[in-house]
């Protein structure tokens, strides 16, 4: 699709179904080490890979984390979306709640995008200069308005991942 002065483009992410995923934005090279710093205190034990595209100097899309599949593929899709000062995180057997506050707290977070076990669509806005997100598409639209039922199972499913008592009405 053609804006004026650019076109807007975009970037799936795809990851495998039981990896979640955390878009943001931030300013500095030391982005790399605090974001794997937050996540390592923040889900202890779980699998991650991240990478970081910086805007000046080298240009590189910098990369830390502790599962190389993960890594990688954060290097990729962070390559893809060409966008400087964004970055990828990507999680196996966590939830981004679990690291979310940590890396919202971050002096180098600038912006969370988005934090999704979902498929998930990048709108990249590119100019002469380079990419900037603009936006994300997460999961699908909805198809109604659930009922008692659905509650009780949205219930127990946060129950069966430890994160809710029943809530009463």
């Amino acid at each position: 699709m053609t804006a004026e002065n650019g076109t807007i483009e975009v970037v799936e992410l795809t990851v495998p179904t039981d990896v979640q995923l955390i878009l943001g934005q931030a300013h500095f090279i030391l982005t790399v080490e605090s974001l794997f710093r937050a996540i390592a205190c923040g889900a202890p034990g779980s699998k991650f890979g991240l990478a970081f595209s910086e805007a000046s100097g080298d240009r590189k899309v910098r990369t830390s984390g502790n599962d190389d599949e993960l890594k990688s593929l954060a290097a990729k899709h962070v390559m893809a979306i060409g966008s400087g000062h964004c970055f990828l995180v990507l999680l196996g057997g966590s939830f981004p709640v679990q690291v979310l506050n940590n890396i919202k707290s971050l002096p180098t977070v600038a912006n969370i995008f988005c934090a999704s076990g979902n498929p998930v669509q990048t709108l990249v806005y590119r100019t002469s200069q380079g990419g900037a997100i603009i936006g994300v598409v997460d999961g699908e639209s909805p198809v109604g308005v659930e009922n008692e039922e659905d509650v009780a199972a949205r219930q127990k499913l946060l129950q069966n991942f430890g994160y809710s008592e029943p809530m009463v009405d």
